[in-house]
């Protein structure tokens, strides 16, 4: 009986401090968290639209790289490799200054990821062009499948991430391996094992761009994506090619 006529007691409260409030602060109250609401969607959605603009650009950069580098030395492509990950190792501490500046760089990371896949696009495009145009489609297919799991699950993806991570790390020890011994059916398998890792690391990026809230973000956030599509997509290449 105590603990009921607490509570009523405490409704009673409530109503008295609802009803000496002053008129029309209760729906002000209430139309400041909706407008919270609808500038967060609209922030994400900005954020969303920057990002894949940055990943479509980058994308036109790296095309661009990779036809200016088709007829460079070996030499040039593997100091392209080298200056690609000294530059994105830059971007992650020029982004929190200056979002221009990461995005420039960003453009010059695309052009040297061209310049040190051109070799392997011009094979490619020499021997079988028509598998240029199904990895292309098929990497489409798959951003487009495990991005949107990523973007619209509401499961935190936190930990699958980080093993992914640490599986990527195992796989490129695997591809060590693989130069010297061979392991029947060592390339498909190795191309199978990177495509299950970078689905989550696909999930894991689209995530992270649903919950970031800052707009300079953007720029590392598409490097993420554009990785991720780049790694698929010679993945995809790996596994057509083996097939014929």
């Amino acid at each position: 009986m105590g603990r009921t006529s607490s509570g009523n007691e405490t409704q009673q409260a409530h109503v008295r401090d609802m009803d000496e409030m002053p008129a029309g602060e209760d729906e002000l109250m209430y139309a400041q968290a909706a407008y919270q609401g609808y500038s967060t969607r609209d922030r994400t959605a900005t954020l969303f639209g920057q990002t894949m603009g940055l990943v479509a650009l980058t994308a036109a950069f790296f095309a661009l790289g990779a036809y200016a580098g088709r007829h460079l030395s070996e030499g040039a492509v593997i100091v392209s490799w080298i200056a690609a990950f000294v530059v994105l190792l830059i971007m992650n501490f020029v982004a929190r200054r200056s979002a221009v500046a990461a995005t420039v760089l960003l453009m010059i990371f695309g052009v040297l990821m061209g310049v040190a896949s051109a070799p392997t696009l011009v094979w490619y495009a020499s021997t079988n062009p028509q598998i240029l145009w199904q990895a292309g489609g098929a990497t489409a297919l798959f951003m487009g499948v495990f991005g949107s799991i990523g973007y619209l699950t509401r499961r935190d993806l936190s930990a699958i991430y980080r093993i992914a991570f640490f599986a990527l790390i195992a796989l490129l020890i695997f591809g060590i391996v693989l130069i010297f011994v061979h392991i029947p059916h060592g390339s498909l398998i190795y191309a199978v094992l990177g495509l299950v890792i970078f689905a989550a690391l696909t999930m894991g990026d689209f995530q992270r761009l649903r919950r970031s809230r800052g707009l300079d973000s953007a720029p590392l956030l598409a490097a993420s994506i554009f990785l991720d599509a780049l790694n698929v997509f010679f993945f995809f290449l790996r596994i057509f090619g083996n097939r014929d």
